[in-house]
């Protein structure tokens, strides 16, 4: 049974999308290339409500706290409203503002009231940062595949088949999507999609640690690319003093696209960065200090190398451009 409701999940999440497309519902919401874009022409971005379909029933059967995924799907149906005709930004990020603390405040009551500031801020981070990742032809679906993933097996092994179930359900779910949007993209996930997984993201990695699934680094490390790359991009863009939550084409996988390596050469690339990242973390969780302490520098070194070999060739890439 259990191993039904991730089947499932994938069936009703990649069924919902092709009927979208083919019914027309793809125009409920279409991505125009901008600034930003990596894509020359209009796609639907619908494919967030094919996720939240698919996941939906693998949630409420899963049994978990409804307080890890109400938040979610509310966030899902407020972001498809600004796919569709835009939200002012004070309202996006008040809405995950209230989303983090709904989640803290009913499905965890009793943390401290003074971590609750830094949590909130936390998942608010987890939130936007898949929403910024989320930029390249199956790049955002394959995370959610890997991280999603690891939470799924990380809770089965250790028998929590609630979280095991919610977290396969979610994964599956991204997978019927990304059959749709694995270069080249035929649907684009959209806000309805990345802002709930970025939630879910936080909101069950901070479940699993409470309920002693796994330590508070590992949903970290599950998603480590998108968290490496988001972060020290909005880093840099702060320091320059950019308006980060403006478009911009400067994160490591923008750069590798327009470098020439295409979409699917840099999906593929982070696949080859995520599997890593999900096995260590997976290995290490369990693990003494010493070997987590070693676990997660190794893995910082091998991100940390990636981006400065990115870095090496936009440095020249720009002076071939300059010359």
């Amino acid at each position: 049974m259990t191993l039904l409701i991730p089947i499932a999940s994938c069936l009703l999440s990649s069924g919902f999308i092709a009927l979208l497309l083919r019914s027309g519902g793809g125009r409920l919401a279409i991505d125009q290339p901008n600034e930003r874009s990596l894509h020359a022409r209009p796609v639907p971005r619908v494919g967030g409500l094919g996720i939240l379909f698919g996941a939906l029933p693998a949630w409420w059967l899963s049994g978990v706290d409804a307080a890890l995924w109400l938040p979610a799907l509310l966030l899902g149906s407020l972001s498809f409203l600004d796919d569709r005709a835009g939200l002012p930004i004070a309202a996006r990020f008040g809405a995950h503002a209230v989303a983090a603390l709904a989640l803290l405040v009913f499905g965890f009551p009793s943390m401290p009231w003074m971590v609750v500031p830094v949590a909130v801020l936390a998942l608010m981070w987890f939130t936007n940062l898949y929403n910024f990742m989320d930029g390249s032809d199956g790049l955002a679906g394959g995370m959610a595949v890997a991280g999603f993933g690891a939470y799924a097996t990380a809770a089965w092994q250790s028998g929590d088949a609630g979280i095991a179930i919610a977290s396969a359900g979610t994964a599956a779910a991204a997978l019927g999507f990304l059959v749709f949007n694995f270069h080249p993209a035929r649907v684009f996930m959209g806000d309805s999609g990345s802002i709930p997984l970025g939630f879910l993201a936080g909101a069950m990695g901070l479940a699993g640690w409470r309920d002693g699934l796994w330590p508070l680094w590992f949903p970290v490390l599950a998603f480590a690319p998108f968290v490496a790359d988001a972060s020290v991009t909005l880093a840099r863009r702060v320091l320059r003093g950019e308006r980060f939550w403006q478009a911009h084409r400067t994160h490591y996988y923008q750069r590798l696209v327009q470098l020439g390596w295409g979409h699917r050469r840099t999906a593929l690339a982070a696949y080859a960065l995520m599997l890593p990242c999900v096995v260590v973390a997976l290995a290490a969780r369990s693990a003494g200090v010493a070997l987590q302490v070693a676990a997660l520098t190794g893995c910082a070194l091998v991100l940390a190398l990636a981006g400065a070999s990115v870095d090496a060739a936009w440095r020249r890439h720009q002076r071939g451009a300059a010359s």
